[in-house]
């Protein structure tokens, strides 16, 4: 509903083919309100004991405007719609700069445990002891992973955890009567940084980037200055490469009386090998659906916890876990160990059920596992880098890359195929297309990150359909192309018009 119609096949052109509006067992499905049954229910009610005068105004003056289906129409309906979505548990998903992995069926097991599902947030503390007890070892795995003495478990995602460093690190300065108003960030950052750094109140510099892919050290020294609250270096970087200098990073930002925040997106390629901590970083967030599995968002909050250095701890906000002789309990207010936290990001303490998986995939992996996810999911993006580069051009080919592949459009020059006709073609190929034209930095980009999850098997069919892709662009077969996706449910759309001109309410 949230896009124009323009290329979704047409009952007439379905007709044309099968008078029964299928694809084999995938039907065409309208929208809901085009089922009918706008004059029947599937629920009798009783008429109402009690006269509704004293409702006043608030009487219905309409029907209420929703169609009666019955059981089977409704969960029909409902299945014939996630047919025609892509999901993890239906093939890879080579997202790059995503993570998007298996969630194992363990953590989903745990988190819909009654003690952990049926919480409540006002609940007193002595009614959520276990609740605590697993947000206190949380953040004790968390810190020991990343060699950062103190946690934020409330922020919701990346992003919101990014806010987070960025207010201690503004707390910090102020606290000590420095009000700079500068950030810098590297040309190739996730787009999130700068709009953090902006809402924060901060003024954004650009870094430049070496033609290898790495933060530019002399143009960072150069922007280094009295003005400089915070450098947001993401490490691994965005091009899927470690920041190799980043010990340097780190000193010429301390140097300047600044902080170093690291982006910690891609925390899932280092954990158990690299502790963050040990290079400088000052801040850093953590998507606990990237390294940890939870959900991709589970259907309402996310995860961002923020880990932070001695010198940003005092300024964390509130609320969080603190165990004594009389168990657990919550910090919350500004005062006393809390009296320079710069207040709360939001009204509760964060996502429990988020928590619980994340903390039930560490203890499942254990140390030696935890590693190996960071190897696995390392080796898997150099398997796809080593297939690839013989039919595509590596962004940056010299030497390995990190949890992800990147590729440039220079490969198909003289073809008249752009990277967003792979990308599309690629939705008849049965996956979803792989990161298109980001990081800026590298002209038709395509980001691939295959993740620890995926067997070979899997990552082999993916590679065979894009060298199967490479070979008809190559071979001017330029109609396989354009009009793509061929099977889809929806054809190619015209995405500027769905995004500018979306069609968000039904009309009859």
């Amino acid at each position: 509903m949230n896009m124009l119609n323009v290329g979704r096949v047409t009952r007439s052109e379905l007709a044309a083919d099968a008078p029964s509006e299928a694809h084999g067992i995938v039907h065409d499905e309208p929208l809901i309100f085009e089922l009918g049954g706008w004059e029947k229910t599937g629920v009798d009610l009783p008429d109402p004991e009690l006269d509704a005068g004293d409702l006043a105004g608030l009487l219905r003056q309409a029907p209420i405007g929703l169609p009666g289906l019955s059981e089977p129409e409704t969960l029909r309906h409902y299945v014939r719609l996630s047919q025609k979505n892509h999901a993890i548990d239906l093939a890879m998903y080579p997202l790059g700069s995503c993570t998007m992995k298996h969630n194992p069926r363990l953590n989903e097991k745990i988190a819909r445990l009654p003690g952990f599902a049926d919480l409540h947030p006002m609940q007193p503390v002595s009614t959520v002891q276990g609740a605590l007890a697993v947000m206190d070892l949380l953040a004790h795995w968390l810190k020991t992973l990343t060699g950062l003495p103190a946690v934020a478990l409330s922020p919701k995602a990346g992003a919101h955890g990014e806010l987070c460093g960025l207010l201690a690190i503004r707390a910090a300065h102020e606290a000590r009567g420095d009000a700079r108003r500068k950030v810098l960030v590297p040309s190739s950052a996730h787009g999130t940084n700068p709009a953090t750094a902006a809402l924060a109140g901060y003024q954004v510099e650009e870094i430049a980037q070496t033609p290898n892919g790495r933060v530019d050290l002399a143009d960072l020294a150069a922007k280094l200055g009295p003005e400089a609250a915070a450098v947001m270096v993401t490490n691994p970087n965005t091009c899927g490469l470690f920041e190799r200098d980043v010990l340097e990073i780190a000193r010429l930002t301390h140097e300047a009386g600044a902080y170093f925040y690291c982006d910690g997106a891609n925390f899932n390629a280092i954990v158990g090998r690299v502790r963050p901590g040990d290079l400088g970083v000052d801040a850093m967030h953590i998507n606990l659906h990237k390294t940890f599995s939870t959900p991709h968002g589970g259907g309402g909050p996310g995860a961002g916890p923020v880990v932070l250095s001695q010198a940003l701890a005092p300024y964390a906000p509130t609320p969080w876990v603190v165990s004594g002789a009389a168990g657990f309990d919550l910090v919350e207010e500004r005062r006393g160990e809390a009296a320079s936290a710069f207040g709360r990001l939001c009204a509760f303490h964060g996502q429990m059920g988020m928590y619980v998986r994340a903390l039930t995939y560490m203890m499942s992996h254990g140390a030696d596992g935890l590693r190996q996810v960071a190897d696995d999911a390392v080796l898997s993006a150099n398997y796809v880098k080593a297939r690839l580069s013989e039919a595509m051009t590596a962004a940056f080919p010299d030497g390995p890359c990190m949890h992800e592949a990147l590729f440039d459009d220079r490969w198909l020059e003289g073809t008249g195929v752009t990277t967003l006709d792979i990308a599309k073609a690629l939705i008849d190929q049965g996956f979803h297309p792989m990161t298109m034209y980001f990081p800026l930095v590298v002209h038709g980009a395509m980001l691939i990150e295959p993740t620890e999850t995926e067997p070979k098997r899997e990552i082999d069919r993916f590679c065979d359909a894009l060298l199967d892709l490479a070979a008809a662009a190559k071979a001017g077969e330029t109609a396989k192309f354009k009009g793509a996706p061929f099977k889809a449910p929806l054809r190619r759309l015209d995405e500027t018009a769905a995004a500018r001109k979306p069609r968000l309410r039904w009309t009859p």
